[in-house]
């Protein structure tokens, strides 16, 4: 069997920005991009190639977590749109209304909980594979083989750890130390100046962390371009560095209590979920489900 995991945060802000007309409920709030993240699970859930049966979706509500008591300038909920903020609970009802598990976090991230469970889910010899819904960059630490991929569903691109190497020079392991260096804006990664993905993933490729490269770039084995000013970069801000890769290193460990039995997507609750259909406004999603539990 397949176990999918879906990075519901992306959804939302996908749904949200999407070029489609706006959504209001009966009461007028703004619920665009729930509606939009529903109607996407349930083209998931109808996908003949994608055959889900086990799946959860990952939300942060807060867009907060152990990392912002680490580094002040960790990605926050500052900067959400208000009628975006507010869908945060909402579009967890969406998702349990469809009768999927919503995780949602807040001590640690959606990333942190989607790592976990491919981890764990991998694990398990009745797993086939693990598939990991979402383009970022940072679930490239979990990728095994063929046996946990990411799915980038806008490109339609499967990324595994083969292709992974390919692209970007880079093993799992390796992923935290290059968000490090190079920085990761989404999250509030700086990186330290100079570094850019080529040079990142040349020197990675000769020192495969941070703590093995040499402070004095003359002894490196490799020659990236600007090596002089990338290696007093490195001097001066190694020990930012390392908090970097810290906040960037997921964690495999959120308690996070569903079983495997547990994730089995039985079919849509007819009438819960028309109920919530009712609470949005919209007639049209009512007839999407193919599958009623």
């Amino acid at each position: 069997m397949r176990v999918h995991l879906i990075d519901g945060t992306f959804e939302l802000y996908r749904a949200h920005f999407a070029p489609k007309p706006p959504h209001s409920a009966p009461d007028g709030r703004d619920l665009k991009a729930s509606l939009g993240v529903a109607q996407s699970l349930l083209g998931l859930l109808a996908d003949r190639d994608e055959k889900v049966t086990h799946l959860a979706v990952a939300f942060d509500n807060p867009i907060r977590s152990f990392r912002n008591d680490l580094f002040d300038a960790y990605k926050s909920d500052d900067g959400v749109p208000p009628e975006l903020h507010a869908q945060f609970d909402e579009v967890e009802k969406a998702v349990r209304a469809l009768g999927v598990i919503a995780w949602s976090m807040n001590e640690f991230e959606a990333d942190d909980a989607l790592a976990t469970a491919a981890v764990r889910f991998a694990a398990m010899p009745e797993v086939t594979q693990v598939r990991v819904m979402t383009p970022d960059k940072d679930l490239g630490q979990v990728l095994q083989g063929e046996r946990v991929v990411q799915v980038d569903r806008m490109r339609r691109k499967l990324i595994t750890e083969a292709t992974q190497l390919a692209d970007k020079g880079l093993k799992p392991q390796q992923v935290a130390d290059f968000l490090a260096l190079v920085g990761d804006t989404a999250d509030g990664i700086p990186g330290l100046d100079g570094w850019g993905e080529k040079s990142t993933a040349l020197v990675l490729s000769a020192y495969e962390h941070l703590e093995q490269i040499p402070d004095d770039e003359r002894q490196w084995s490799v020659t990236p371009r600007g090596a002089a000013k990338l290696g007093a970069s490195l001097r001066a801000g190694r020990a930012d560095a390392l908090l970097y890769r810290r906040l960037a290193t997921l964690r495999t460990d959120v308690p996070l209590p569903e079983t495997l039995a547990e994730m089995e997507w039985k079919g849509v609750p007819r009438e819960g979920f028309i109920a919530w259909c009712d609470t949005m406004g919209s007639e049209s999603i009512k007839t999407r489900p193919l599958k009623w539990a």
